[in-house]
């Protein structure tokens, strides 16, 4: 099943108050992911850029790469992103399989590659359903800008903000934030056959979530890719 996706909204200053969300039980954590390196602009061409990164990325879906670097391109003219990072996640892969990238375009590097929780109702190992209603506990898919941080009954977490009208723009409303969850984790999905689900949230590993959220803090790209997902125009 396809889901429909609208246009991005209108570019905007963003201010983003939410509370945390809630998950499923703890479990082990995951091991900590390489550290990354230091950022500088940007100097390659797009399609250098997405060779090389696939190259650095060698399990990364060519589509979804593609899609991710457009968006940030937009939102980079639009000036919400100023940074050379771009945090993908492609749920293409199944829960078990490290699905997260966080991407340094300036030096061509995997910062990390990592495991990421889909939410409850978007499936058992493979996400399948996508949702943008408040109260849905699914997966919302497309393009966010990072925030800044609290601390929440999640512990250390991440505020998102969406931009597509119709499948992500209620992320606010429906505390979509990265934070870290013990039932992300190699030894919970050895056990459990998937990882542990949240609410929604792409949880990652405890180990890894204070280190990471704070790479990628305040005005970088998140993109939730799915092959369901229309390309951006």
């Amino acid at each position: 099943m396809r889901v429909k996706h609208a246009s991005f909204l209108p570019f905007a200053a963003l201010l983003l108050i939410v509370r945390p969300a809630a998950a499923d039980p703890p479990a082990a954590a995951e091991p900590p992911a390489t550290p990354g390196v230091a950022e500088r602009p940007a100097v390659d061409s797009h399609d250098g850029l997405e060779a090389a990164l696939l190259r650095a990325a060698p399990t990364l879906r060519a589509e979804a790469l593609h899609a991710a670097l457009l968006a940030r391109q937009r939102l980079a003219e639009g000036g919400l992103v100023t940074r050379p990072l771009v945090t993908l996640i492609d749920y293409s892969l199944p829960s078990t399989e490290r699905r997260l990238w966080v991407l340094d375009l300036a030096v061509r590097r995997v910062v990390y590659h990592a495991l990421v929780a889909h939410g409850r109702n978007t499936g058992e190992n493979e996400a399948i359903a996508f949702s943008n209603e408040e109260g849905s506990l699914k997966t919302s898919l497309g393009a966010f800008i990072t925030g800044s941080t609290y601390l929440g009954k999640n512990g250390y977490s991440l505020r998102l903000k969406g931009l597509e009208t119709g499948v992500n723009d209620r992320a606010e409303v429906r505390t979509i934030v990265m934070h870290g969850a013990p039932y992300v984790s190699e030894e919970f999905a050895r056990v459990n056959g998937r990882l542990g689900r949240s609410w929604g949230c792409p949880a990652v590993s405890p180990s890894i979530a204070h280190a990471l959220i704070d790479r990628v803090k305040e005005g970088t790209l998140l993109y939730a890719w799915h092959p369901s997902l229309a390309p951006p125009s």
